[in-house]
Order: C-alpha cells, then structure tokens, then sequence
C-alpha cells in the first residue's frame, strides 16, 4: 500500500495493490512520509474506498488529527463497555460530531438539548451513562469542558451503533414525542416532574411501549372498553382525561397514525403518589388510545 497524500497525521490518502486509492485513518498513519512511500498498514484502524464514497473523503479533510486519534480512543472504549461495532461510517460521524462539538467550545457555543435530555436519560440509560465517561475523557484529554448537553447528543452515536437505521430514526421520533408529552403534562397541572424519580422513569418506560406499538402499527387487545366506564373516568378525572386528550392532538399533528379500533385499554386508573397524575385511557376519533400519564 503506497502513500499519495497526506490530511493530518492521522489520515490520508494511499493506494493499495489493486491500483484503488482509499482513505485511511490511524494515529501517525502518515506521519513522516513521502509520495510513493510504503504505508505501515499496522497503523490503519478505518479505510474508505476513495472513489466511492468522495463525500466521506472530503469529511475527513475537515478534521483534526487530534480529533480522530481521540475518536479512535472513544470507540475502543465503548465497544467494549456496550459490546458493540461502529462501521466505518458511524466512526466517521463521531469523529466529526466530536470536531464541531470542541469548535463550539472554542467559539462559546452551547446547544441546549434540556427538553430532550430526561427523556434519553431514562430511554438509554446504559448508553447515557457512558456518553458521559465519554465527556469525561474528551475534557481530560482536550483540557475542555463540555457542555452536559453533549452526553445527549453522544448518546444517539451509541445507539446508532447498535441499531439499523430504521431504529435509529425512530428512537428520535419517539424521544421527541415523549419530549413534547412531558412538556403538555406540565403546562396542563403547572408542575415540574420529579425526572430523577423511579416514578417518572416507569412513566417514560411505559410510554416508550405505547410510542412503539403505535409508530408499528401494532396494538395490544383485551376486550372493548366499556363506554359508561369511560364516561365515568371522563367525569371523575375531568383534568387528565383533558390532557390526554390534548396529548391525542399532539401526536396525530406529529402524524402518528392511529387505527381505529375498539378494545384498548392497559390499565384502569391507578394513582401516582409521587406526580399526582392518574393513569386514564383517552378517547380520539372513536379510537381509545390507552396514554399512561403517570406510575
């Protein structure tokens, strides 16, 4: 393998024995060298094909050496704490996400992720918390200090990279509408939800199911929902029976397809002693959607 040209130390362009030039990344890769050089290929930790994917490649120019041996640190790290595998394009796209986050920093900006954070917080918990060893290593490493709002934005990396991008897109679908779910729940009982209460992560464990089998088109049956019970539960909590309706509003405006069927109903009412909200079934266009206001 022959280098062409050089990015940084850490990436450049070669051309291996078939005459295909490739994109190559490693710490020093091309440190030292001159054109028509032999390559150490022990240095190489991600290739890309140049002719295939120039988008990549031009990506690639933008970034920092320093940046892309801290990448190659950070996927060591969490493959092995997630038992995972990032392709060569999700380790592409951290490198980058990690470069225009310390540019940010550099420039003194921060982009809030606070009406998100909870939500992912309590979705991904596993992920969450090494985004956050994550941080940890990039500020020791970079001597910077990062936002808390970069363990969010990390976190859809690693989650990425145990998922096929259809979850991938939905896990942000969903983690939107539970963002936009909380924020009607608050503004309807003018509370601020105890986040970092067990009760509020069954809460969003609950609706995340209720989120999937929706966007999946799939519902869970257990006979017709009485409509004097409704009725009844419609008089008795007037106040959540209002917001789930709101609710019901929020997610067909997302477009979130409902079908309409009879028999939905999870649960009956329960109390929760910690939110104040009681569990109700809610009622839209003839479908009785079940939306699990609290546990």
């Amino acid at each position: 393998m022959i280098f062409l040209k050089t990015f940084n130390n850490s990436a450049a362009l070669v051309q291996d024995d078939q005459g295909q030039e490739q994109v190559v990344l490693g710490k020093g890769v091309s440190f030292g060298l001159k054109k028509g050089d032999k390559i150490d290929e022990s240095k190489i930790e991600r290739r890309f094909i140049a002719n295939s994917h120039q988008d990549e490649v031009n990506q690639v120019k933008e970034i920092n050496a320093s940046t892309i041996d801290l990448t190659n640190k950070v996927i060591q790290m969490v493959e092995l704490l997630l038992n995972v595998k990032f392709n060569d394009f999700q380790h592409l796209a951290l490198a980058d996400h990690i470069d225009f986050a310390l540019s940010r920093i550099e420039d003194n900006i921060d982009i809030s992720a606070a009406n998100i954070r909870w939500e992912v917080k309590n979705l991904f918990p596993k992920e969450y918390k090494i985004s956050e060893k994550v941080i940890a290593l990039i500020n020791k490493e970079m001597k910077v200090n990062l936002p808390v709002s970069e363990s969010t934005f990390m976190t859809y990396h690693f989650v990425n990279a145990a998922s096929d991008n259809d979850q991938v897109q939905e896990t942000v679908e969903i983690t939107e509408f539970i963002s936009g779910i909380i924020d009607i729940i608050q503004y309807k009982y003018q509370m601020d939800l105890a986040t970092e209460s067990f009760n509020y992560s069954r809460f969003i464990t609950h609706l995340r199911v209720l989120l999937v089998r929706l966007l999946r088109n799939k519902h869970h049956k257990s006979g017709e929902l009485d409509g004097s019970l409704l009725g009844f539960m419609k008089i008795k909590y007037n106040h959540a029976y209002d917001t789930a309706e709101q609710i019901a509003t929020y997610l067909h405006s997302k477009k979130v397809l409902f079908d309409i069927f009879n028999g939905t109903f999870l649960h009956s009412q329960v109390h929760a002693t910690f939110l104040g909200i009681p569990i109700i079934s809610m009622n839209y266009t003839s479908t009785v959607i079940p939306i699990i206001l609290a546990v």
